[in-house]
């Protein structure tokens, strides 16, 4: 397919024309909607005074309160605490599916290493910086070549001497780079990176990174002139612009139309031949492309995506959310119309009490001496015609009222509770100590979760995808110490420094409702100390760890004593089921032989009754006589034998006291009386 408008053109042009063409759109987007804005959140954070902020124009004050200073370093501070109060700011999970989980520590430690080499935390904490100004933190992942060098030995004569030199070794970095927003361009209907269409860092640099670059073959040796003076990319705008040495780069990451990318990588012999190109009607129009750009016009690099992931190198994060937009919204806007409310209030008393303090004169000119200069200052003569009270008259303005220092207390509570911002003065009682528990609880909560939204922010848009893109960036360019492999990311981190003082005050109220011998009481006492800012908190952990674990020989010792325990419960158990079946069987032998002695008691009472006795009327009341006394002893036996039954049997049943044989007849009966003699 010929390509439309191709006749007579140079390839470079229509490639760098699409991609400035593009980069001037979305420059003129963001200068029209937000250049002015930022500007002003830069110099408020800053605290530099401007013609803009006048109010009236009797306004003599310049005066910039550092409230917004104070919300915007205090909540940048918070975050930084939270990623990185705690050491390891990151970590790297593996996947489920990996059967050689072990590798995953290796990787992870490498990346820690390079990582504190190249200053990645320093990176960081300039993107929380940005966010917080101007509402959007944004950085390029960049790639470079360094040579890595280490102290090494060689031996020498045989081993007998040690040679002392450097090992060099020429190896890839990640590095994390800070972008300003004046510095970023972004499809203005995209509202993150790998929506839009494109992105470009457009931002001066030194010419001689340029030079090393097309040195080493990464950019075409193309010759190169000084950079057009451009104020709307300059890093600080404030100062005085430098225009030697230096060249504007502009890098295009995103989507390029593929005939012109085509075009653009024939060799260089031909770059200035006028060719035509032919398309292959399979091919995609949109092609994921690098193309860098100098001084908006001289092509030095246009290549596919040479990354492995066809990721884009950029990572950005809003501070807060804003619906359907790119740029987030940050402190300074928050806080915005409170300080300027702030600022006008403080400037307006600083010229009043400069009017009451340094009130003007009014003089009488025709009554001053000839050629006197009518000021006003300690320790000045002033010579009159007349009485002085009558030529010089100070002009009395009042004083200035207090009320105005409420109002400037009142707009800068309005910048805390704009912002979220906290300090020392910010909880009601916190100086003088009349603060509770629950009123710091309460005036804290709000505060940590907007923290807490902007750290998931930060997190999900920002962290994780720069470790991602590192280490795939190092997988690629470093297979040698990190192998190729699919790993799932993510961060460790925690609340801050407010949330987690916060959280130890809670715990360590909860720690003393508890004994130390309960089970959560060791628990407890671990996350204080995991929540605690301490150089040694890793160590105390190890500590508590390893004491709470079980000792193997304490443990078998007390199984040894358990095992003991039970065998001697189960012996006494079966001592004492003997005993019972021993008393058992006592209690019934008693209960038969007490069932006996009945029948053996009327049997002597039979016996007793008719012993000796002869027939006649005397022999027949001695027989009645003896049935009485018989039956008499045999309620008494049978009584006691009653009682005997009813008392509870005992572990061991006693034995059954024999009962004494019932005597039929007293001893006198038992003589054998005389005939015809009977006792009375």
């Amino acid at each position: 397919m010929e390509l439309e408008g191709a006749d007579n053109f140079t390839v470079e042009q229509d490639l760098e024309g699409w991609v400035i063409d593009k980069c001037d759109g979305w420059r003129d987007h963001y200068e029209t909607n937000y250049a002015d804005r930022f500007d002003e959140y830069y110099r408020l954070w800053r605290g530099q005074w401007s013609p803009e902020d006048q109010t009236r124009k009797s306004e003599r004050s310049k005066i910039i309160s550092p409230a917004l200073q104070q919300a915007v370093e205090s909540s940048v501070a918070e975050l930084e605490e939270a990623t990185f109060g705690r050491g390891a700011w990151f970590d790297i999970r593996d996947d489920i599916r990996d059967q050689n989980p072990e590798d995953i520590a290796a990787l992870r430690g490498y990346l820690q290493e390079d990582f504190q080499k190249n200053k990645v935390r320093k990176g960081v904490a300039e993107c929380l910086i940005n966010a917080a100004v101007f509402g959007t933190g944004i950085a390029e992942v960049v790639l470079e070549q360094v040579k890595e060098m280490s102290p090494a030995t060689q031996p020498m004569m045989g081993g007998e001497l040690q040679a002392v030199g450097v090992n060099i070794r020429d190896r890839t970095c990640v590095k994390l780079r800070p972008i300003m927003p004046q510095n970023f361009l972004i499809d203005p209907v995209a509202t993150d990176i790998d929506s839009a269409l494109g992105c470009a860092v457009d931002e001066f640099v030194s010419s001689h990174h340029v030079e090393q670059l097309q040195e080493s073959g990464v950019y075409r040796d193309e010759p190169l002139t000084l950079a057009e003076t451009d104020f709307d990319i300059e890093p600080d705008q404030d100062l005085t612009a430098y225009d030697e040495d230096k060249v504007r780069l502009t890098k295009y990451y995103g989507l390029v139309p593929t005939h012109l990318l085509n075009a653009a990588q024939v060799d260089e012999e031909d770059d200035e031949e006028l060719v035509e190109f032919d398309t292959d009607e399979d091919e995609p129009y949109y092609t994921e492309a690098l193309v860098v750009i100098a001084n908006g016009g001289v092509l030095l690099k246009a290549t596919k995506n040479p990354y492995m992931m066809q990721d884009r190198p950029i990572v950005a994060f809003p501070w807060d959310v804003v619906p359907s937009r790119f740029w987030g919204r940050g402190v300074c806007e928050k806080g915005y119309n409170s300080q300027k409310a702030l600022d006008a209030e403080l400037r307006a008393r600083i010229d009043a009490l400069a009017l009451t303090i340094h009130p003007m004169m009014g003089m009488d000119a025709s009554r001053m001496p000839r050629g006197a200069k009518p000021t006003v200052q300690p320790g000045k003569t002033i010579l009159t015609n007349g009485n002085p009270k009558d030529i010089l008259v100070p002009f009395n303005f009042g004083q200035v009222s207090q009320i105005t220092f409420a109002q400037a207390q009142s707009l800068q509570t309005m910048v805390q509770t704009a912002t979220g911002a906290i300090d020392s003065a910010g909880i009601a009682g916190s100086i003088n100590g009349d603060a509770t528990a629950a009123g710091v609880s309460m005036s804290l909560g709000a505060i940590i979760k907007r923290h807490k939204r902007t750290l998931i922010n930060f997190q999900d848009a920002f962290l994780i995808p720069f470790v991602e893109k590192a280490a795939w960036r190092y997988m690629q360019f470093e297979p040698e110490l990190y192998p190729v492999a699919d790993y799932k990311f993510h961060t460790n981190s925690s609340l801050g420094i407010i949330a987690r003082e916060y959280e130890v005050t809670q715990l360590v109220q909860l720690l003393q409702t508890m004994s130390p011998d309960t089970p959560m009481y060791p628990k407890l006492v671990m996350s204080i100390i995991d929540n605690m800012n301490l150089s040694n908190r890793e160590e105390l952990i190890a500590t508590l760890e390893q004491a709470n674990q079980p000792n193997p020989q304490a443990a078998e010792a007390a199984k040894a004593t358990q095992t003991a325990e039970l065998q001697f419960q189960a012996s006494q158990t079966a001592a004492l089921n003997g005993q019972a079946k021993e008393s058992e069987a006592r209690a019934m032998k008693a209960m038969v032989e007490a069932e006996t002695i009945p029948k053996e008691l009327e049997i002597d009472r039979i016996k007793a009754a008719t012993t000796n006795l002869l027939a006649g009327t005397a022999d027949d009341k001695e027989f009645d006589r003896r049935l009485k006394i018989s039956g008499q002893l045999l309620k008494e036996r049978d009584i006691a034998v009653k009682e005997v039954n009813a008392q509870p049997q005992p572990q061991a049943v006693p034995q059954p006291q024999a009962v004494p044989q019932p005597t039929a007849v007293p001893s006198t009966m038992q003589q054998e009386p005389t005939q015809g003699q009977f006792p009375q």
